[in-house]
């Protein structure tokens, strides 16, 4: 359900903007990491305290920016180990104060940061917090001002979920991946934790979800397995493809190719595959997003 009271909090001040939408104003799009931004993270905290919350949950995470995109390096994103960093994971207010400072640095991670039905926040383009609460937040408002920060009052936030979330990863949803594997004797699992991340499972006939460990609320792609003609899946790459590979070890890793004149395949692949990431190519042979596990589908987003 939607927030009564929603307000998009930022640095910029009203009157600098032009009838036709430029910015004249002082304020730089990028973060200062320093008084600019501490007054965001302290209006995060007085916005989440007035509506009585010290906890919150993060919604459809992502990593983008200095986060290179398949492949994370070290073991920790926003200062959450990657297991940690799902949809559905609750976190202390202080954690989630992190995590919007890291949104605003573009640091590599986003996410909205909830509360159900009582406190949301998150960071949009260029600085634009968008705040929300079951409360009027008088006075977090007023602080907001008095930290040199400008709220203004919206029905809701443009980037409020829009996706038709699923379909359920439920028992038909692995009934059909074994269907499938009788048919081509292996397939691959794509499990997506997060946006713009990807861990890769190959599945036989005596798999077990169990032992798959995947995370919760994952989005799921299932795909033909790999081709041990490197030539010919070279061949078919371009800047908007998923490049996927198995190494001797039997580890299978992927990441976006972005620039086609720049590529450096890994020397050690021994099968791969080129996954295209545009529609209508884009043709999984089964999708499907993780129910919790009292079989209820509460993620929002889409396969």
């Amino acid at each position: 359900m939607p927030l009564p009271y929603v307000h998009k909090v930022t640095k910029y001040d009203p009157s600098d903007w032009k009838s036709d939408g430029r910015y004249v104003g002082p304020e730089n799009e990028s973060s200062d990491h320093g008084p600019r931004e501490a007054a965001y993270l302290v209006a995060v905290e007085a916005f989440a305290q007035e509506s009585g919350v010290t906890e919150l949950s993060i919604r459809e995470p992502a990593a983008f920016g200095p986060v290179k995109l398949g492949l994370i390096a070290g073991e920790k994103l926003a200062g959450l180990s990657l297991s940690e960093y799902h949809d559905g994971v609750v976190v202390p207010l202080a954690v989630a104060v992190e995590l919007v400072r890291d949104m605003l640095r573009d640091s590599g991670a986003w996410c909205r940061l909830e509360a159900d039905g009582r406190f949301a926040v998150h960071i949009g383009w260029d600085q634009y917090m968008y705040i929300g609460s079951h409360l009027p937040c008088d006075a977090a408002v007023a602080s907001a001002v008095q930290l040199g920060l400008f709220p203004v009052r919206l029905d809701s936030s443009p980037w409020d979920v829009d996706d038709e979330p699923g379909p359920p990863a439920d028992a038909a949803f692995w009934t059909q991946v074994a269907e499938l594997i009788a048919v081509h004797g292996t397939a691959l699992l794509c499990e997506s934790p997060f946006t713009n991340h990807s861990r890769w499972h190959r599945l036989t006939a005596d798999f077990s979800v169990t032992d798959l460990h995947l995370a919760p609320r994952a989005r799921l792609t299932v795909w033909p397995d790999l081709s041990t003609d490197l030539e010919a899946v070279r061949a078919s790459v371009d800047d908007s493809v998923e490049y996927v590979w198995e190494n001797p070890a039997g580890v299978i890793q992927s990441v976006l190719m972005h620039d086609p004149s720049l590529k450096h395949y890994p020397p050690e692949a021994v099968a791969a595959a080129a996954i295209p990431l545009t529609e209508p190519e884009y043709n999984p042979l089964l999708k499907g997003v993780l129910i919790d596990p009292d079989g209820v589908l509460r993620a929002r987003w889409s396969a």
